[in-house]
């Protein structure tokens, strides 16, 4: 069986995914966030995820970690160059815990899960859902979205045996 931690890298939310499984069937499977407050400091809030993050994937030990791939919208640059401050922790703590480490486009997993690489957050936290047969809506969009990568990962790692 394989685990693969799956993020969705942001500021102030952090989603963060777990799941197991074998080819194209996941057995086990938990979501969740961490989450910064825009009261603290910049690196404060970093070193939070980094921390937390490093912490997570101590307890799990997962054989492969999935993190979106960062990607700026030119009408906001600032908010790019945040998040691949936050990416970069995240591949920081996936580093030195030693976890292969997979960047995976939105536009790509939203592809692969629903067919449609322009899906909308609910499509795809639908297909996800579905694929896992979980009938509870799962919140916030940033773990949907974490949970979806991790599924990616799941999918291709047998196929890819070294990143």
């Amino acid at each position: 069986m394989i685990k693969v931690v799956g993020i969705d890298p942001g500021l102030a939310a952090t989603g963060v995914a777990v799941l197991q499984g074998i080819g194209l069937s996941v057995k086990h499977f938990s979501y969740g966030t961490i989450k910064t407050s825009p009261k603290d400091k910049l690196s404060d809030r970093l070193n939070q995820i980094y921390t937390k993050l490093s912490s997570l994937l101590e307890g799990e030990s997962p054989d492969v970690m999935v993190v979106e791939d960062v990607f700026s919208v030119e009408k906001f640059p600032q908010s790019g160059i945040t998040l691949g401050k936050v990416t970069g922790v995240i591949l920081l703590a996936g580093c030195r815990k030693k976890i292969p480490v997979m960047e995976i486009p939105v536009r790509e997993a939203k592809q692969v899960l629903t067919g449609s690489g322009s899906a909308g957050k609910k499509q795809l936290e639908e297909s996800v859902r579905r694929r896992l047969n979980h009938n509870k809506q799962i919140k916030p969009n940033h773990a949907s979205d974490a949970m979806a990568l991790a599924m990616i990962g799941l999918f291709r790692w047998d196929n890819q045996k070294s990143l």
